[in-house]
């Protein structure tokens, strides 16, 4: 149970004028401060009195929403946006509850991303803090209601506010307490100090901010103590992008008695870490503490102080801080995702190989029918151990990656393809290392697979000391060997299960779910379908998709068509924008009588369409990557379009679809390099 402190956060957002508050921000007082109700939904009220903004069932109906949008806003520099909110809803009411989504639209993305959205009804306001990474693009936010069931469900905005800074950052003169909460205790608790509290018999310090007894600062006492280790936990907001640097803050110790202050790491999960424990008391005044602070997914940090009984004494703690500077004291250097992570486009990155000998090569596969390509394009390069010609019996091909820090949580992410082998139980291999090389563990191996189909394996581990990654391919006798391919290796912080991981962008779609923003006319047999593993006609189609390898694509089933007959996957429509768009998506056309895949834009209004890229014909047994660059200002869908080929062996396939705002030049480029081919639009006839 949170401390209902939380309420005296909203009591002193009250206070602030609309004239004082910075952009992007407002009070809901006597206007809404520049932001507009989008025209198309329902409108936010404004209270009559004042204070808030609402939406209810006395003039809407279940389902229908509003949406409110500000005006331009730009943070470039970190910033912390703040919503004091509440959901009400008739009692009793559980299903299809009400929706409050948070939006950020950027002025070149068709998308909105989604920053956060909340549905549990409360009777009382709650505060959501949000952080927002610098960027130098505009930028809009949508606060978007939508009503669910009941005859009394409401929706209320008490107030919206960015700031600069982060959102663990706080120095508590705002009574708000920038959304840190009490873990409520009965005996011992978090309090504000300063200004006219007077209510503990301790002799409280002043504090670190103003240096006066009129600045404020968070303590907790042990006056009520009444059990051994009696624990109070302030709890700050839990970020929403990732960081890494120097957490820094002021505390200060009653001398000489017994407590113990503790800093921890909580993710979503519930999974606490200590990243800090006050040894030596330190000085009679305010004393600085700094310690290492990664965030890649959301965490809250927790402020504890533990009492052995009721003369424990005070704990006083003021001035949090971030920066993404590392701390001073910092001796390791810390981990990059980027280092420990290789498509081997260019080379084997920090990668290695045994001295003695090579186990892999790296190789390239132009598109065909007989051998796949990479991953990563279906063009480019990938590791092939290749253990048919080696006159060693049990031989074993070993890939070094580069060091990890210890006691931090990973998420190793790769791909790998087999093929041969009689018995395909440990053809591949990862073990975990120490930095001696000296194996600790095997945290992985092949048990059973498709042949030649990309697969994906995921794996969460946790090492005390400094380790590596090794994968070994494993030949166990010279009458059974094969080849194994890796590509797309990565290397992250975190669990890969976790379900605190961050949102994935917008405008992205691998259909695991369902078909994202796309439709169709009308959904029979002759349909695009949504499918996982092999097509049903042999010689045509993927064996799995490109995702995981046995996740969904979709496809037109081309025994169900006759020849020369059209199927369209559109997209709903997208927001017009100025500038350069980028859309990537994998493509997979093999089988001899394979037809055409086409890729229109059709603009609002208007009933012509674009073509803006086409292949016809088989291409390869591979997953093959396209990169499409278009502009359009206006709103617009696009349209998939296969057409069926001569024969059933035209099974057409799209899988993994990308939206992105900006140019991709230079990655159509790498693609052209690569597989040294490309179509002009120009010269394609029908």
């Amino acid at each position: 149970m949170l401390l209902k402190g939380v309420l005296l956060a909203v009591q002193a957002l009250q206070l602030a004028g609309a004239l004082d508050l910075p952009a992007g921000s407002c009070t809901f007082e006597e206007s809404t401060c520049g932001f507009e109700s989008v025209f198309e939904f329902l409108p936010w009220i404004l209270n009559e009195e004042g204070h808030y903004i609402y939406v209810d069932t006395s003039f809407a109906k279940e389902g229908e929403k509003a949406v409110l949008l500000s005006p331009d806003l730009q943070a470039e520099e970190w910033s912390c946006l703040r919503l004091v909110y509440q959901i009400s809803t008739s009692s009793g009411s559980q299903s299809d509850p009400s929706l409050l989504n948070l939006y950020m639209r950027f002025e070149d993305e068709n998308f909105d991303r989604l920053l956060w959205s909340a549905k549990e009804p409360s009777d009382s306001w709650l505060i959501v803090s949000l952080d927002l990474q610098n960027s130098s693009k505009k930028f809009k936010i949508l606060i978007e209601g939508v009503l669910g069931h009941g005859n009394t469900t409401s929706i209320a905005v008490f107030e919206i506010k960015m700031t600069t800074g982060y959102c663990i950052e706080c120095d508590f003169e705002a009574n708000h307490l920038c959304g840190f909460v009490n873990h409520w205790n009965p005996n011992v608790n978090w309090f504000v100090g300063g200004g006219n509290v007077r209510s503990s018999h301790s002799i409280l310090p002043r504090d670190h901010t103003f240096k006066t007894e009129l600045g404020h600062y968070m303590y907790v006492d042990s006056m009520y103590v009444k059990h051994f280790q009696e624990v109070a936990q302030l709890i700050s907001p839990m970020t929403t992008a990732p960081m890494s640097g120097c957490l820094s803050f002021y505390y200060q110790l009653q001398q000489g008695n017994d407590n113990i202050f503790s800093v921890y790491t909580r993710d979503a999960a519930g999974l606490y870490e200590e990243i800090w424990k006050v040894g030596d008391p330190g000085a009679a005044g305010w004393n600085l503490a700094e310690v290492e602070f990664s965030a890649p997914y959301p965490m809250q940090v927790i402020f504890e102080v533990a009492f052995n009984g009721p003369k424990g004494g005070y704990v006083a703690l003021d001035d949090i801080s971030f920066s993404p500077v590392h701390c001073q004291n910092q001796t390791e250097r810390p981990f990059s995702a980027l280092e420990a992570s290789c498509n081997f486009e260019e080379d084997l990155c920090n990668f290695y190989q045994d001295k003695e000998g090579s186990g892999w090569t790296r190789v390239k596969v132009k598109p065909n029918m007989f051998q796949a390509g990479d991953h990563t394009s279906g063009l480019g390069y990938f590791l092939l151990a290749n253990t048919k010609f080696t006159s060693q019996p049990g031989y074993i091909g070993r890939l070094y990656g580069p060091s990890l820090p210890g006691n931090l949580q990973y998420c190793l992410r790769f791909y790998y393809a087999i093929y041969g082998f009689f018995k395909m139980s440990d053809t591949l291999a990862v073990y975990i290392f120490e930095e001696n090389h000296v194996v600790q563990d095997k945290i992985w191996s092949v048990l059973e697979s498709p042949r030649g189909v990309w697969m994906q394996a995921e794996i969460t581990f946790k090492k005390p000391m400094r380790t590596k990654v090794v994968f070994m391919s494993l030949c166990k006798s010279l009458w059974d060997c094969g080849l194994v391919a890796l590509d797309d290796i990565t290397i992250e912080l975190g669990s890969c299960l976790s379900p605190e991981k961050l949102l994935p962008p917008p405008g992205e779609c691998t259909f695991e779910q369902d078909e994202c923003i796309f439709t169709q006319e009308r959904r029979n047999r002759s349909s695009w379908q949504r499918r996982r593993g092999e097509t049903p006609t042999s010689y045509t189609g993927p064996k799995g998709d490109h995702t995981t390898g046995v996740g969904y694509y979709m496809y037109i089933e081309a025994s169900h068509l006759v020849y020369g007959q059209k199927v369209r996957l559109s997209s709903r429509p997208l927001r017009g924008v100025t500038g350069k768009q980028c859309l990537t998506f994998f493509y997979h056309m093999y089988g001899a009588g394979t037809g055409l895949l086409n890729v229109y834009l059709k603009k609002e209004g208007g009933s012509e369409e674009s073509l803006l890229w086409r292949r016809r014909g088989e291409q390869s047994i591979s997953w093959l990557r396209a990169l499409i660059e278009y502009d359009c200002e206006r709103q617009h869908q696009i349209i998939f379009e296969a057409i069926r080929g001569m024969s059933l062996r035209s099974d057409t396939a799209i899988d993994d679809v990308k939206f992105q705002a900006g140019s991709c030049a230079e990655m159509e480029d790498q693609s052209q390099q690569s597989s040294g081919y490309s179509e002009d639009l120009n010269e394609i006839e029908y």
